[in-house]
């Protein structure tokens, strides 16, 4: 097409190349936050990242002549198709303008799905829900918060264009900081009062492996009815925990347990995209020097995950979280708090959010089209 050539990419030898070809297509973007190199090629590393035991992927890189134009994958999750056979995921789907680039990396995905008997192409999920996932649609004018996907302002259209259609949202919200709204004050102090057994508990970080077990129980039984869900496996939880590690601060993680049992959990991140950006995706020579000095001044957050086991969701844990988080991202001084990602139909999220004074400010969509 036009002189693109489209060629499928050797993992891990090639994730360098695969990787660095994002930054020509974002040079004019910005609030594009570059991801760190390392981190990402590790990702895309077979023999490090144990998600490529559970999914057959392929990735693909877009030239021409010898200059990156596009990068996409497809992925065949195993896991996914115990819940939705035929069904195909793409990702990573990245372009120059020009519609001759998304065309071929497309054809190249599609084809290598459809040769694996998939009957649906959806995405992007990078490599599925558990993961980057979405397209934004709305929103083009801030950065996003930490990881969260960002995307060129021209992307939904381009996915139109190649007969793609919007299957499901997500937002990201946005919370003023202020006085914990009356409402919400008065839900928590009813939930503990009803349940005197109840108690928050920190993440305590010289036991961070316990706090990975906690949670890991909630995630696959609270999010096991969510659109697109796909249970992780225990050494995939520990791949994704341990890169969440490295930007978690546990004053800001909370278990609750009723007795003795874990019921509910929630994690909010400093947004160290404020750090991550000027480093340009490199730690070396200086870059780590620059976070070190650089975090303390982070100055939002997010609310990245709240689960309740599904056995304890009418109790309203969400309440007494939601308070203790806002207590101490006062206390801390924030500026403000992004919660996401947050599904279009989780009504009983979405409303607690609303309650709390969040308004939407950006939406992401994941697409699909027959093959």
């Amino acid at each position: 097409m036009h002189n693109v050539t489209v060629r499928p990419v050797d993992l891990p030898r090639g994730a360098a190349r695969f990787v660095r070809a994002w930054w020509p297509i974002y040079r004019a973007d910005p609030h594009w936050v570059p991801p760190l190199i390392g981190e990402r090629v590790a990702f895309l590393d077979p023999t490090r990242n144990p998600y490529f035991r559970v999914a057959d992927v392929r990735c693909f890189l877009a030239t021409r002549g010898h200059r990156p134009v596009g990068t996409i994958a497809a992925t065949v999750d195993h896991e996914l198709q115990k819940r939705e056979p035929g069904v195909g995921l793409f990702g990573f789907f990245e372009f120059t303008e020009d519609p001759d680039v998304a065309q071929a990396l497309w054809e190249a995905a599609t084809d290598w799905l459809r040769q694996r008997g998939m009957t649906t192409a959806r995405g992007p999920f990078n490599f599925n829900q558990n993961h980057d996932f979405g397209l934004l649609v709305k929103g083009f004018d801030t950065d996003p918060c930490v990881a969260n996907p960002h995307n060129r302002y021209y992307y939904p259209a381009r996915y139109e264009g190649l007969g793609l259609r919007g299957v499901m949202d997500w937002y990201a919200y946005w919370l003023e900081p202020g006085p914990i709204p009356p409402l919400v004050d008065k839900l928590a102090r009813r939930v503990e009062a009803r349940n005197p057994a109840l108690r928050l508990e920190v993440l305590d970080a010289a036991d961070y492996d316990r706090g990975i077990e906690l949670f890991r129980e909630i995630f696959n039984d609270a999010w096991e009815h969510n659109w697109g869900h796909v249970p992780l496996l225990a050494e995939e939880f520990d791949f994704v925990a341990k890169r969440l590690k490295q930007v978690i601060d546990p004053g800001l993680c909370f278990f609750a347990f009723v007795g003795d049992e874990c019921a509910a959990a929630s994690i909010a991140l400093p947004d160290t995209n404020q750090v991550i950006k000027p480093m340009n995706g490199r730690i070396w020579p200086v870059g780590w020097l620059h976070a070190l000095r650089k975090r303390p001044r982070i100055d939002v957050m997010r609310l990245f995950v709240l689960g309740v086991k599904q056995r304890y969701q009418h109790l309203g844990l969400g309440a007494p979280l939601y308070r203790r988080t806002w207590e101490v991202g006062l206390e801390r001084g924030y500026r403000g708090a992004e919660a996401s990602l947050v599904l279009d139909s989780n009504h009983r999220m979405r409303g607690a959010l609303e309650k709390l004074g969040a308004t939407i400010y950006k939406t992401y969509r994941a697409y699909e089209k027959k093959l």
